[in-house]
């Protein structure tokens, strides 16, 4: 039986720190996974620079009410959902996410959690585990699952690896040129097209 774990970010909705930076006007914000392969050291960056500019999460969640999904995304998943299990597995955090997923009619999601200090600011960051998209698919193979994962930057080729089928959504060109082994799909058609030929 197939099962399908996606990325959050770039697949079904814009980048969350993309749109920090264009509206506080920190463009350094604009750094993500599609840059930096290293979790860690990009929010250890993240938190460094909120706290110097003196954003609290409550800058981040204003800014979060006002995404939405992108074009498409709530029908494609819809249409996922009837074909197969799936989850979503981000490295986003719950601060962040819930009403993100609320548009997306609350499909399952998986991902992390932040340390708030006393007085607002992000102070650290709790991960599920580490590694969890990859782990996430090896447990689901465990259960006997044949798995589909994709996703679009760095941060997801481990969980693409490990899947049995993996697929780059509209990734940037260093990740295409440092993953060739993936199918790329380039818009929603492209990807329901791929999903459609595995399963």
């Amino acid at each position: 039986m197939n099962f399908l774990c996606s990325d959050l970010e770039g697949v079904f909705i814009p980048e969350v720190w993309i749109n920090v930076a264009d509206k506080t006007g920190i463009p350094e914000l604009r750094r993500t996974t599609r840059d930096e392969p290293d979790y860690g050291k990009l929010m250890r960056f993240r938190m460094a620079l909120l706290r110097e500019k003196g954003l609290k999460l409550r800058d981040i969640q204003d800014v979060i009410a006002t995404i939405r999904p992108l074009d498409g995304a709530v029908e494609l998943l819809d249409w996922i959902k009837q074909q197969l299990p799936m989850v979503i597995v981000s490295d986003t955090f719950t601060q962040f996410a819930d009403p993100l997923i609320a548009q997306l009619n609350r499909p399952t999601l998986f991902c992390n959690e932040l340390i708030i200090d006393g007085d607002g600011y992000i102070a650290d960051f709790a991960l599920r585990q580490q590694d969890q998209k990859r782990k996430v698919v090896h447990a689901l193979q465990n259960l006997n699952y044949t798995v589909i994962a994709m996703g679009d930057s760095y941060n997801d080729t481990s969980m693409l690896s490990q899947a049995e089928y993996g697929i780059l959504f509209r990734p940037p060109e260093n990740v295409i040129r440092d993953f060739p082994q993936f199918p790329v799909a380039h818009d929603y058609k492209e990807l329901k097209e791929i999903i459609q030929s595995i399963l």
